[in-house]
């Protein structure tokens, strides 16, 4: 457990999160990975999702709301061809910000109009996420501390409902494969820069450290987006690149990495 909080957000305390969800803008398949997600950044403790129910189209979400204790928040439509559900989430999360019951938010859109809101949120000096398509505009993405892409929730929740036997053959026709490379291109830019960032004299750099300076170069990083769980395997793929090493203190594993001459 220890080097797992090492390699997420060890930096930011345990936090109370508050989840608002447009439910215009959001797949109720992926509500159990959403959580997850901000679950990883605190206690989730506001739970709510917005849209108008009287409508056809929410009623996927009905189903799964009482699950998981999602608050739904009824906004109707006034006009045709206007979305109410962004002035009333904005509005519940200012008054949620002002009240101070949380210490954190995890917008659920891909909508450009909660920008401000992220932005609002982070002026305040408190924790803000969001998780969207990657088609979620780049002004939205870079309001946030952190932004977790759905298509990576969606390759995770296929692979965990993968049956054992199956994902074992997976990897095994992997390894026959030989090395993956060609993530290599696309990642290695932003990995160098956050080492760079992060890189103490001796020239070894955290891992937390490292993962603190991907998020600040841009929040969407994630390294399921190059076929990694975690950002220690996705480095670890990257021997021509880094090195890495272990060091433990007070029962917690830290990882350092060096970038190779």
């Amino acid at each position: 457990m220890g080097s797992m909080t090492e390699e997420t957000i060890p930096s930011l305390p345990r936090k109370k999160i508050a989840i608002l969800i447009d439910g215009d803008n959001a797949q109720p398949g992926l509500l159990p990975q959403m959580l997850m997600e901000a679950s990883k950044y605190g206690l989730v403790t506001v739970r709510r999702i917005y849209g108008d129910w009287t409508t056809a189209n929410m009623n996927s979400w009905k189903e799964v709301l009482n699950y998981y204790a999602i608050q739904p928040i009824q906004q109707f439509r006034y006009t045709i061809g206007k979305n109410a559900t962004d002035s009333a989430m904005i509005i519940d999360a200012m008054d949620l910000l002002h009240s101070g019951v949380v210490d954190g938010f995890c917008l659920v859109s891909s909508d450009s109009d909660y920008t401000r809101l992220a932005t609002r949120i982070r002026e305040s000096g408190v924790f803000v996420m969001g998780i969207g398509a990657k088609k979620t505009p780049k002004p939205f993405v870079n309001a946030c501390d952190v932004f977790v892409y759905t298509e990576n929730l969606e390759a995770e929740s296929k692979r965990e409902a993968q049956p054992l036997a199956s994902r074992s053959a997976h990897r095994k026709t992997r390894v026959e494969a030989g090395p993956e490379t060609e993530t290599e291109p696309e990642a290695m830019p932003i990995l160098r820069q956050a080492y760079e960032m992060a890189a103490q004299e001796d020239g070894w750099a955290r891992l937390d450290h490292m993962g603190n300076a991907l998020h600040q170069l841009d929040p969407g990083f994630d390294p399921r987006t190059y076929g990694h769980r975690q950002l220690s395997r996705l480095i670890a793929s990257y021997k021509d690149y880094f090195q890495m090493r272990t060091q433990e203190i007070d029962g917690s594993t830290l990882f350092y990495v060096r970038l190779k001459e």
